[in-house]
């Protein structure tokens, strides 16, 4: 090569002219874009996207320029789909201690959808949000509301297509009806930015403190039977 490859990340719009440029960053992505590996001759032409906003949401592509002694040329990488999702809300609706309410915000994609199941069965809801098309926003929201009617483990699904993206779980406990709200606990999905909790420590000192009682008691035997003997 007579030089480095020249290295294109483009944010495919409907404008084909001049698309927004990831790498070189245009001014919408510069501070938010880095090589993975800035070595020049790397085969690793990955880049890390930071600040992520919904805007980002679309399609991406990548493409590399290469000049050799021989001839010029560029390869085209597959087209790449940036999908957005927000943290589940999954809790009791204010207010209220029989109606329970999922909520998400997602990037502009039908194949988004929310369901809430009641002990691995799916429930029909009450009341379904329609999912915002407005043109003028990068993201809609997604609710879900169910009547609930029994005690039990309720669960609340994002999927894309097939896919389960994420779920939050809700624990309901009816011991008093006139105070539901107290006997609720919920589970929230755990994330990569959430330390996971390891397994509890083994309890040492209260292994030997009840071995140490048999073991007493037997030195106390053969203590009062060699007293008697002698």
């Amino acid at each position: 090569m007579k030089a480095p490859p020249v290295l294109y990340w483009i944010f495919l719009t409907q404008d084909k002219i001049d698309p927004l440029k990831l790498w070189v960053p245009s001014e919408a992505y510069v501070g938010r874009v880095d090589r993975l590996d800035n070595d020049p001759y790397t085969s690793n032409l990955s880049i890390l996207l930071k600040d992520v906003q919904w805007a980002d949401s679309g399609k991406y592509q990548c493409k590399v320029s290469v000049n050799t002694n021989r001839d010029s040329f560029r390869r085209n990488g597959d087209k790449t789909l940036l999908m957005l999702y927000d943290n589940l809300t999954f809790n009791l609706i204010n207010h209220s201690d029989s109606l329970l309410r999922c909520e998400v915000n997602v990037s502009q994609d039908a194949r988004f959808v929310l369901s809430i199941f009641h002990n691995g069965y799916k429930l029909q809801p009450v009341d379904c949000a329609p999912r915002d098309t407005s043109a003028a926003l990068h993201y809609g929201t997604l609710s879900e509301t169910i009547s609930l009617r029994k005690e039990g483990e309720y669960e609340c699904q994002l999927h894309l297509n097939e896919t389960l993206v994420t779920n939050s779980t809700f624990h309901y406990h009816l011991n008093d009806a006139a105070d539901a709200e107290k006997n609720v606990s919920v589970t929230p999905p755990i994330t990569d930015s959430e330390p996971s909790l390891g397994p509890f420590p083994e309890p040492w000192f209260l292994y030997v403190a009840l071995l140490l009682v048999p073991v007493s008691t037997l030195l106390a035997l053969l203590t009062a039977l060699l007293i008697y003997r002698c």
